[in-house]
């Protein structure tokens, strides 16, 4: 599992982009609460730092502390994001999960305009590919066990990750897993 890093200094991130060779692509997540620093993934924050000396970051996270649900319906493998980039999405949101939701219960795909940056259904996928996928951000376990039990009623395994989310809110996943770090 890749490491998650919140950085400072968004001028900086943007000049070394520019001096990255064709077709490496960097992403991103600028925070929504704090602004002027984003998350980054681990190969991102890599490529970043091959183009000057190691970005400082805040915070560093494992991002096995962030976990994922895709069910039973998932399809479109080539289209979907990094796991990088989307737990990077859900970190800059605070988010703690996120569940994929491209397809309802008949197996139809999901139809969703999100009302702000903030909302938490977006839309997220590889960049270069095709279909997006539609997610479901959680900022709170409780959040997740209800949004499970009213729209996959007898998935038990969608139940036991909502229920094994390693974190309550935000700010405990925060205070339990991330770590200060001088990269």
């Amino acid at each position: 599992m890749s490491d998650l890093f919140l950085v400072r200094d968004p001028t900086e991130i943007g000049r070394r982009r520019q001096g990255l060779a064709k077709g490496q692509i960097v992403e991103t997540w600028p925070d929504r609460i704090e602004p002027g620093e984003c998350w980054v993934g681990q190969a991102s924050k890599a490529l970043l730092d091959g183009a000057g000396p190691p970005l400082r970051a805040r915070l560093r996270l494992d991002g096995a502390h962030v976990p994922i649900y895709y069910g039973p319906r998932l399809c479109d493998l080539d289209s979907l994001p990094t796991e990088e980039s989307l737990r990077g999405r859900i970190l800059a949101a605070h988010g703690i999960a996120a569940l994929w939701i491209t397809l309802d219960a008949a197996g139809a795909r999901v139809s969703h305009t999100p009302t702000s940056p903030d909302d938490p259904v977006f839309f997220l996928r590889r960049p270069g590919s095709g279909r997006p996928h539609v997610w479901r951000l959680f900022r709170r376990r409780d959040e997740a066990e209800a949004y499970v039990g009213e729209r996959h009623d007898g998935d038990e395994e969608a139940a036991a990750w909502a229920a094994g989310l390693p974190a309550a809110t935000w700010d405990d996943l925060i205070a339990r897993y991330a770590t200060t770090d001088d990269s």
